[in-house]
């Protein structure tokens, strides 16, 4: 099976091309903007055209999109997720090859959720913010373009090579330096939101899955349970041996105020606890140095987001396999290593 894979490069891409070129039975081909892709060609400013002809001439059975871009102004996020998005369905259109499109989309195109529910492909995406909204219009386009194709909705991946400007990397590297410097505290925000973390490398096997099967329309790819960010971080501590007090910022009514610590307070949230005992007391300064700045969760999604995985386990075939800890134990041996 002859399979182009574009954005072989990015977080997810890497994991995809570690699981195909696991298959003995693909050929793969990596297209991108990196010197180090079997072909260059950039998306964004590359002609449909150009990559008719390509296309033509590799004669892939599967093409398989994980590129774009996470961060940016609207128009840089158009640019990399939709209009991207649109050359590649308007060249497979042109193509002769008659190709299986397996485009990567993401949970953000749902936007907020009910607390304690589960989104399932039919919820009616309410995008919060500009990333959403570039990756809900290419996922019409891909959905309208009349070609043999699925979008896989990737819920939160973790794992290896998660972007240290992410929440868990960014965690991870807070932690790493509060150990460093000898730090009994922590303090973070944001550790109220529920995510659905999922494995990067269950993600590449699904998309293996995915390649593979029939499916058409939209398939969520996720765990089936949401986890507070406060509950990653306790988990994190315990990989990393973390001995010291996390502090949390931003936490809801009838726990501690803000910017207090959370240990030993009877109207804490469950899950929000210091993490073990502090090993020394920090001054105001050394905890400031060891935080990242207040942030907002990043996906535009509010409180809570959980996957219903049901249409993954029924057409795929798939399940997850990596529990969070593992995933959490990699992120942190990454961190563990920077200088």
């Amino acid at each position: 099976m002859r399979v182009l894979l574009i954005g072989a490069n990015g977080y997810l891409g890497r994991y995809v091309a570690d699981r195909l070129l696991a298959d003995p039975a693909v050929q793969l081909t990596a297209l991108g903007r990196g010197d180090d892709a079997d072909v260059r060609f950039d998306l964004a400013t590359g002609s449909p055209g150009a990559l008719t002809r390509f296309l033509d001439a590799v004669h892939p059975g599967v093409v398989i999109n994980c590129a774009g871009a996470t961060r940016g102004g609207a128009r840089e996020l158009t640019r990399h997720n939709t209009v991207a998005v649109a050359t590649i369905c308007e060249s497979l259109r042109r193509s002769g090859c008659g190709a299986r499109l397996v485009q990567l989309g993401c949970s953000a195109e749902y936007g907020p959720s009910q607390p304690g529910s589960s989104t399932a492909e039919d919820a009616v995406p309410r995008p919060g913010g500009p990333y959403g909204v570039s990756k809900l219009a290419a996922t019409e386009l891909v959905l309208g373009s009349g070609l043999d194709a699925v979008v896989l909705r990737v819920f939160s991946p973790v794992g290896p090579g998660t972007p240290a400007g992410s929440p868990l990397g960014r965690l991870a590297e807070a932690m790493r330096r509060a150990m460093q410097s000898g730090d009994g505290e922590l303090k973070l925000s944001g550790l109220g939101v529920q995510r659905d973390f999922v494995d990067v490398r269950d993600v590449a096997r699904a998309v293996h899955a995915a390649s593979l099967s029939a499916a058409q329309g939209v398939v969520n790819i996720g765990t089936g349970r949401a986890v507070r960010l406060r509950d990653a971080a306790a988990v994190l501590a315990r990989v990393a041996g973390y001995g010291g007090a996390l502090h949390e910022l931003d936490v809801p009514h009838g726990g501690p105020q803000h910017g207090g610590p959370v240990h030993g307070h009877p109207g804490r949230p469950q899950g929000l606890a210091a993490i073990g005992s502090p090993r020394s007391e920090a001054t105001a300064e050394q905890i400031a140095s060891a935080a990242p700045q207040p942030y907002p969760y990043p996906d535009g999604c509010g409180a809570w987001q959980q996957a219903d995985v049901r249409t993954a386990r029924d057409r795929l075939g798939w399940r997850p396999r990596i529990n969070l800890e593992e995933s959490l134990a990699d992120i942190w041996m990454e961190a563990a290593c920077r200088i």
